[in-house]
């Protein structure tokens, strides 16, 4: 509408103007009526605005590991544990367990030495006094031992050289008569040295047995008081 008035006003004018001078009114009636104003500036920055009421979103990686940090200062020396006592405690044990071995076996050599004889793995010592077969078991007992028993040639021997007298032996037929057994148990004799003609069981009855100074074998009676030997595995 406001173009078809502008022709008519340019239709209307003195007819000495130009047709251009009519465009160039319709030119600028166009341009001053239809074109668009240029973009204003941008305002100021408003406030940041309250968090939202949504969900959180999920926390990401962790990032890479940063460079190790220096050493630190080092602690005070920290008290011994338990099991460093402990095992103090047991070297020192076996230590005195081996001193007391030593000591032992020091005076087990000055008793042979003085008092008896060591063959192979037992000791024999003696008191010198004559007393009947069940006082010498209890006596030998008393201490640790048993009434010496032979039962090889050497320990015969070894036995007739500290009694130096008859003596009893640690062997009786009590139980069955006519098999001589060790009191100490273990079955009938693995070794002998019987005098010709014995055991014979002579008179009364003779249960026990004694060395004579030969080193021979002879039953006797339980009852006699004889000499006797005590036997200490060494």
């Amino acid at each position: 509408m406001f173009l078809l008035i502008s022709l008519l006003l340019c239709a209307l004018k003195v007819s000495s103007l130009e047709l251009t001078t009519c465009e160039d009114a319709q030119k600028v009636s166009v341009l001053t009526c239809g074109s668009p104003g240029r973009d204003g500036r941008d305002g100021a920055k408003g406030d940041k605005g309250d968090p939202g009421e949504g969900l959180r979103g999920l926390q990401g990686p962790p990032g890479k590991l940063g460079p190790p940090g220096p050493s630190g200062a080092r602690g005070p020396k920290g008290d011994p544990g338990d099991s460093f006592v402990a095992q103090t405690k047991l070297d020192a044990l076996e230590k005195e367990i081996h001193k007391l071995k030593s000591e032992l076996d020091r005076v087990k050599k000055l008793q042979a030495f003085s008092l008896g004889k060591m063959p192979e793995k037992k000791f024999y010592v003696t008191n010198g006094k004559k007393v009947p077969f069940t006082k010498a078991k209890f006596l030998c007992t008393e201490l640790g031992a048993t009434v010496a028993v032979p039962k090889n040639a050497e320990e015969n021997r070894a036995i007739q050289s500290v009694a130096k007298d008859a003596t009893f032996l640690g062997i009786t037929d009590e139980e069955v008569e006519g098999t001589f057994t060790y009191v100490t148990g273990g079955g009938r004799l693995v070794y002998s040295n019987w005098k010709e003609n014995e055991p014979n069981d002579y008179g009364s009855g003779e249960d026990c047995v004694c060395m004579r100074v030969d080193g021979l074998w002879n039953d006797i009676s339980c009852t006699t008081s004889l000499n006797f030997v005590c036997e200490f595995p060494a």
